[in-house]
């Protein structure tokens, strides 16, 4: 199959620079679209005729399919809302534009109308632009790849079809068509559309790659490791759209309030109509007034407030890998002032590695010479530390012989013949037998220094340490920092090692609050405690054991990579990439969301009361308070969808690093 992979020439900069399709729904194939703008159309011919003082059947006609083509959704709408015993504001405007018409304000009715359509159009296309920006990743992944057969043939098949443990030939300048493993091979992918690094990545042998990412000039074998509908990209889109399906408690609030206060409006607004007729008020004036009021003093702006920066932010997290479960999540999430971390896995890479080897001066053996009895005698062995030994022979390019006699007692170590000699690794505490051994005393510092000490013996006798670490995350230590920065205090280190390693990874850290030797049940009492002290606790773990801690803290997240099914069911948002510097960033973002929510409410809130205020106590043209309710509403609207864009990400991201 080697012959498969030989490197071509390099690719030209076109394929280079492939794109993916953009996904991005027509304006016109959304009916408020059509509707609104048959409606804007259907004014603007009906207009001049009007001002210029044409005969009313030129004009009427035109200014009655206005209001049937602009108001009829909304007024359905709001029929069958009354069937439920709801009361729709939408309803309201419609009302509101008929009456105008009802007492010879017809251009006025049908401006309401206009301008009403194309707030509801412009909504509507601001949500679809949401949503195409999340599903929009699915465009990432080919429409079809290239699937070899057990006899090397070639054959295109639809992504869509690809099963696990199929082989793909992925070409220079192709994308990949599904989440998997090198085989054979090597390149450089860029993996910016999932993992936001800005420089392409090597891949080889054994090298994890995802469906969507960009080959660059090597050819590639790739094992199919996830069905298509379980890749990366297709989790975050089914993630994304579940939790815009959620709301967040604010809008429930409002919504909850909102039925109130439109009754009481309706009530207001015949109050305001009855009783100055009562004292002898103008009919047309006082109707004209109380629909004025009616219209100005709708909650639209305020209902719609709440859920566009949540829904931004959910999207926007989305794209960068972090899966948002809910609106409500990301509400929580700003609200947050202490966070409780695991150790492995979480601000380590969760994959043990060798540190130190350390052959006894009296063993004549040298580094290699330790490293390769070791492996050899792990080789069989199944548990994480034989991995990590065996890993590291390779590495080195080590020869690993075969063994007889192997055996593993669970909680001390291996045995088994290699090369015709007895050889043990495992605990040096176990295998020694006693504190007092100076081997024993060895391992001791090294663990002091955080390391699994394990120990090697030929024949009975031992010839050296080996020094097991799981790796300090790069980004740990600034991500301790920043979330630092973002509660006001460090956070809290809780996990199930022994005291000496966790406190040792904790300074390295800079994490002084260190609860170690916990088991789940532990974990769980450890955030209760915090919360006794009023404190919301955000939880960020990957295992089982951190299960029960995500699942009674006030949010939290689970890294996905290296992440329990368990834990990633459990958890209120998930790392979809492992970036553990991601964490923070959601959590500014979610107080940036937060932040745009209230500025929503203010300035919905300031519109309502100026038009209310000038209606009631002046006289407000019914043009203007239509525009000014309108205009309230596309603003909220914007200035929520300013967190789609990739620049609100680096901002929030910025915010975490000053």
């Amino acid at each position: 199959m080697s012959s498969t992979l030989t490197r071509p020439a390099p690719v030209g900069d076109a394929a280079r620079d492939a794109v993916a399709p953009r996904r991005r729904t027509r304006i016109f194939a959304l009916p408020e679209a059509r509707w609104a703008a048959a409606s804007l159309m259907l004014f603007l011919i009906a207009l001049p005729l009007y001002l210029l003082g044409a005969p009313v059947w030129a004009w009427g006609p035109l200014f009655a399919l206005t209001y049937a083509t602009g108001g009829w959704e909304a007024g359905w709408a709001g029929l069958r809302a009354l069937k439920d015993r709801t009361l729709d504001v939408d309803l309201l405007m419609v009302v509101a534009a008929l009456g105008a018409a009802a007492i010879g304000q017809v251009l006025d009715g049908a401006l309401l109308i206009v301008i009403f359509a194309t707030s509801g159009a412009l909504e509507a296309i601001a949500t679809a632009r949401t949503a195409d920006s999340v599903r929009g990743l699915l465009d990432l992944a080919p429409a079809t790849a290239t699937r070899l057969a057990d006899d090397g043939a070639e054959e295109s098949v639809p992504t869509g079809q690809l099963a696990v443990g199929d082989v793909l030939l992925v070409r220079p300048g192709e994308r990949i068509g599904a989440d998997g493993r090198v085989l054979d091979g090597a390149s450089e992918v860029d993996q910016a559309t999932i993992t936001g690094e800005p420089l392409p990545v090597v891949k080889r042998a054994g090298d994890e790659v995802f469906a969507g990412t960009l080959n660059g000039t090597g050819a590639l074998r790739v094992k199919v490791e996830r069905d298509s509908s379980d890749s990366v990209i297709a989790r975050i889109v089914a993630m994304v759209e579940e939790a815009s399906e959620t709301k967040a408690p604010t809008q429930l609030f409002i919504e909850k309030v909102e039925q109130r206060y439109s009754l009481g409006m309706v009530a207001a607004t015949i109050a305001l109509f009855a009783l100055p007729l009562v004292f002898g008020a103008a009919l047309q004036p006082t109707l004209l007034r109380a629909m004025t009021f009616m219209i100005v003093a709708s909650p639209c702006a305020v209902v719609l407030a709440t859920m566009p920066p949540l829904l931004s932010a959910i999207a926007n997290a989305g794209r960068h890998g972090v899966l948002v479960k809910s609106a409500v999540v990301m509400e929580q999430l700003g609200q947050v002032d202490v966070v409780a971390l695991d150790k492995t896995g979480t601000l380590t890479e969760g994959t043990p590695r060798v540190t130190d080897i350390r052959p006894l001066p009296s063993s004549g053996l040298d580094e290699a010479a330790l490293l390769r009895y070791a492996a050899a005698a792990e080789h069989p062995s199944e548990h994480p530390l034989a991995r990590a030994v065996v890993d590291a022979a390779r590495t080195r390019n080590l020869d690993i012989p075969l063994v007889e006699d192997f055996a593993s007692a669970p909680g001390s170590g291996v045995t088994a013949t290699v090369d015709g000699k007895a050889v043990a690794v495992g605990s040096p505490a176990r295998l020694r037998g006693g504190s007092d051994d100076p081997v024993v005393a060895m391992a001791a510092r090294l663990e002091d220094e955080g390391r699994t000490a394990v120990m090697v013996e030929i024949e009975g006798v031992p010839v050296g340490l080996l020094g097991i670490a799981d790796r300090l995350r790069e980004e740990a230590a600034a991500t301790v920092t920043a979330l630092t920065g973002l509660t006001g205090c460090a956070p809290v280190l809780v996990t199930g090692d022994n005291p000496r390693a966790a406190a040792h990874l904790a300074s390295e850290v800079g994490i002084t609050d260190v609860r170690a030797g916990l088991l789940p049940q532990d974990k769980v009492s450890a955030v209760k405690e915090l919360e006794q002290d009023g404190r919301k606790v955000l939880v960020v773990g990957d295992g089982v054991n951190d299960a029960p801690a995500l699942a009674a803290a006030h949010t939290g997240i689970a890294m996905g990579r290296t992440g329990s099914d368990l834990a990633l069911e459990t958890a209120d948002a998930v790392v979809v990439r492992d970036e553990l510097a991601t964490v923070p960033t959601v959590v500014a973002l979610s107080r940036r969301a937060r932040r745009l929510v209230v500025q929503n409410l203010v300035i919905a809130g300031t519109f309502i009361t100026g038009l209310v205020i000038w209606d009631l106590a002046g006289t407000l043209p019914l043009p203007l308070g239509v525009a000014g309710h309108e205009g309230s509403t596309v603003i909220v609207g914007l200035n929520g969808l300013r967190l789609l864009a990739d620049a609100a990400w680096r901002r929030a991201h910025a915010g975490t690093v000053q």
